[in-house]
């Protein structure tokens, strides 16, 4: 079922080229909200210009070394070859200089080649958004996600972290919005956020975010960096 509104882009308004921001970390799903605090004049440039066009751009991680060092060039690491495109749904200034923007993830893309970068100093793909033209389509609903299971990881996921527990406020959200709130907002490895963005169905998503959260439980607490590239 289609879900495009007023002020969402249709699958033919995707745009076959369009800026990235390499972030290890972060990850963005469709219908997501990711804040995002920009100071980089180059990630500021990509920002300015997007305000200018179509709002979109794609947040994709850089990819690490077979030692999982993901800073090998800092100013150009190799990424991965599967991102999420946004678009820009609010936006500040700051009195220091800095933007303060919300991205809604929109649709997630192959690259099919990186595009020499442009004058403003910020990266640019071309994409192939056709393999995952379904996530501007509500997820089905006919496999449920274990629910219960997913509630007792997520609460000694939080109580091992000294966290306080939300799950009674996203309780009654729809599953998409669920795995998509969890999946964003707890602290995995740049390769687990990989994994999750990957996965084919929702289903697959939940399946796969509470056994990343039960690992974790068992494995103890970690701590997780990710820097802008």
């Amino acid at each position: 079922m289609s879900i495009c509104g007023p002020f969402d882009p249709a699958f033919s308004d995707l745009p076959d080229v369009m800026p990235v921001f390499p972030l290890s970390g972060a990850l963005l799903l469709p219908r997501g909200h990711l804040p995002l605090n920009i100071f980089e004049p180059r990630y500021m440039n990509m920002v300015a210009d997007a305000l200018g066009q179509d709002r979109i751009f794609g947040m994709i991680q850089p990819r690490p070394d077979q030692h999982k060092n993901y800073f090998m060039d800092p100013d150009h690491p190799e990424i991965f070859s599967t991102g999420c495109a946004g678009r820009i749904t609010a936006f500040s200034e700051t009195d220091d200089g800095r933007f303060l923007i919300t991205l809604t993830g929109v649709c997630r893309f192959n690259v099919i080649e990186e595009l020499p970068c442009t004058d403003g100093g910020y990266r640019m793909v071309r994409g192939d958004f056709s393999p995952w033209k379904d996530d501007l389509d509500i997820p089905a609903d006919d496999t449920p996600i274990n629910r219960d299971r997913l509630r007792i990881a997520l609460e000694a996921y939080f109580a091992q972290h000294s966290l306080r527990s939300c799950w009674d406020t996203l309780a009654d959200s729809d599953d998409e919005m669920l795995i998509t709130t969890i999946s964003m907002g707890c602290r995995l490895s740049p390769l687990e956020k990989q994994a999750l963005l990957e996965c084919t169905t929702l289903y697959d998503r939940g399946d796969m975010l509470t056994t990343l959260l039960e690992m974790a439980v068992h494995a103890g607490p970690k701590q997780v960096h990710g820097s802008a590239n």
